[in-house]
């Protein structure tokens, strides 16, 4: 009995380790549902504590509405890449590295996606999900 238990302890744990290690990309992109209220309805979060969300603008004008947020909210850019698109901005506070990511899904439509991590480990869900809300309410004042 002792040994059928240790046998199924080794297959299960191999099992997990096969699938965390696999890249399965349904894994990462798998939505954790969120208990929101208020400006931070339809923020959703991916299995790795990243926040994101689909706004109905082009990229350019959401990434005009993130660099008002970022300095409002005081945070300092320290990296910006764009290609076709794409942009990733990369900034910090005193305690956080967050990297944003902006991708155009079509013309009018874009994806941001928010990862604010302190240290290797933690992540600052809500530092992520304001920043989203207050990119959004600069789209809002554009209208």
């Amino acid at each position: 009995m002792a040994n059928l238990v240790k046998g199924f302890f080794k297959l299960t744990t191999l099992l997990c380790l096969i699938l965390a290690l696999s890249g399965c990309a349904l894994m990462g992109l798998a939505v954790v549902p969120a208990a929101v209220s208020g400006g931070a309805a339809g923020v959703d979060y991916t299995l790795t504590n990243n926040a994101y969300k689909t706004i109905s603008s082009p990229v350019a004008v959401v990434e005009a509405a993130l660099n008002k947020a970022l300095k409002k909210m005081d945070i300092k850019e320290t990296k910006r890449k764009a290609e076709e698109g794409k942009v990733s901005v990369t900034a910090v506070t005193g305690n956080l590295d967050i990297h944003i990511s902006l991708e155009k899904v079509t013309p009018t439509v874009t994806n941001i996606e928010v990862n604010a991590k302190k240290g290797i480990f933690l992540k600052d869900k809500s530092m992520a999900t304001e920043i989203i809300v207050q990119t959004e309410k600069n789209l809002e004042v554009k209208k």
